[in-house]
């Protein structure tokens, strides 16, 4: 089974996985150090670098790049080139894909469309 991880500042990151309604695990700042046992897809927002500490600190931990098969990012289409650079920057330093991007909180749609990547994802590992 594929997990999620995922990071939140504002809240619409969490807001979007808790719509999603997968199993996942939320990245703390007070403890990022957090084994993931499965393959799983990685959700962040799209903040500057030194907000992602926490992150960067999860992802170097024990095998968490290794599992790591794909980055979605959250964001907001009106910082054009910004837009969800947290996940592109993350996924080409790990060499992953980017998976999926929505904006803000996600739409139903968005949310329909991330469970069928989620799925697609699952079924290429067995």
């Amino acid at each position: 089974m594929t997990r999620l991880a995922f990071y939140s500042i504002t809240g619409q990151t969490r807001r979007f996985i808790n719509k999603v309604g997968l199993p996942a695990y939320e990245i703390s700042d007070a403890d990022p150090y957090h084994a993931m046992t499965e393959p799983y897809i990685l959700v962040v927002p799209a903040y500057d670098d030194d907000m992602m500490d926490s992150v960067i600190d999860f992802l170097g931990y024990q095998n968490n790049a290794k599992k790591l098969q794909g980055v979605a990012g959250g964001g907001n289409r009106n910082f054009n080139q910004l837009y969800i650079h947290t996940a592109k920057d993350i996924a080409s330093g790990l060499g992953v894909p980017v998976v999926f991007d929505f904006e803000f909180n996600g739409t139903d749609a968005d949310v329909k469309k991330f469970r069928k990547v989620v799925a697609q994802i699952e079924s290429k590992q067995h």
